[in-house]
């Protein structure tokens, strides 16, 4: 394995690796890091989001295979790694009352066979670096919620001896890091910088309902805004999820790059010590050789003194 720091992100469906985060992973495989998406589920239960395709027969009669294809497609402009953890998409639940999630899907397994599942590829893989989805789930997805809990469940057992001994030789990641690919303020920023352009902004209506989500906390600013053009070949991969004519292009990725060159995290949880205003996810690990050393002899800590040691 290449001698450099690894990080590892987990998602819950395949595209989401590339909006979210996509132009950081991009920035940090060119400087020789291996990197790694972990997808939780197949997205088999996902729509059909581009309306130039909704009424394609192939996606239609194996929409499964088609987003496997459209995964390898985003992987190879992204040049990360992938893996499936192999869960069944839960679907997006609508109507009210909700209706009751199916049967055998992501959201209903039990946490121990899923987190087992991570567990597996984070001691195969052994990044420093964790990124996941906060509590909430970036949106409330059940699936990812699910994956949230099952990223953390996983950074927690996996430098456990005592956690899944069947599930490969311990490896503690270092830092765990939430997304915070939208915030009001980038949010903001686009739609102001279209209506400088005299174009229509599809942001005012996100923006009018942004004070429901309450204020998104960010520790890390990465300036990757050179890979931009990486995030929106990614995200054109995905065609049947994304369409071209949508918000995620309302700005080019070199109008994008002068309005707002990096991508956000928070800092969830840490075993070094964070330096304030970080602009690198693995700021505070020290060499491949220390960071190694920690990940295998992590320090007794519980929990909630990891979070005392991330930034405030």
């Amino acid at each position: 394995m290449t001698q450099q720091l690894r990080l590892l992100a987990v998602h819950a469906h395949p595209d989401d690796e590339s909006s979210k985060g996509s132009a950081t992973m991009a920035k940090y495989v060119a400087e020789g890091h291996p990197v790694m998406v972990a997808t939780c589920t197949g997205g088999e239960r996902g729509d059909i989001l581009n309306p130039r395709l909704q009424n394609d027969p192939e996606i239609k009669r194996d929409l499964s295979e088609v987003r496997r294809r459209e995964m390898a497609a985003a992987q190879e402009v992204l040049g990360i790694e992938h893996t499936w953890l192999g869960f069944v998409d839960s679907g997006l639940p609508e109507g009210d009352p909700l209706p009751p999630l199916p049967a055998g899907c992501f959201a209903l397994e039990p946490l121990d066979v899923t987190t087992e599942a991570l567990v597996r590829v984070i001691r195969e893989f052994r990044p420093h670096v964790m990124t996941t989805y906060d509590e909430n789930g970036g949106y409330p997805h059940p699936d990812h919620i699910m994956c949230h809990d099952v990223s953390l469940a996983a950074f927690r057992a996996a430098g456990d001896p005592d956690a899944f001994p069947h599930a490969g030789a311990p490896w503690q990641p270092l830092k765990l890091y939430y997304d915070r690919g939208f915030s009001r303020e980038k949010l903001a920023a686009m739609h102001e910088g279209l209506m400088e352009r005299g174009k229509e902004s599809p942001f005012a209506e996100w923006l009018s309902r942004w004070d429901e989500r309450g204020p998104v906390r960010v520790t890390t600013r990465i300036e990757c805004s050179d890979y931009f053009g990486h995030r929106e070949r990614a995200l054109l991969a995905h065609a049947t999820q994304i369409d071209p004519d949508g918000s995620f292009f309302a700005l080019s990725a070199q109008e994008q790059a002068q309005l707002w060159p990096t991508e956000e995290f928070e800092l969830a949880l840490s075993y070094v010590t964070a330096p304030e205003g970080e602009d690198d996810l693995f700021a505070g690990l020290g060499s491949v050789a220390e960071a190694d050393n920690l990940a295998i002899n992590p320090p007794s800590l519980a929990i909630d003194e990891l979070r005392e040691r991330t930034v405030a």
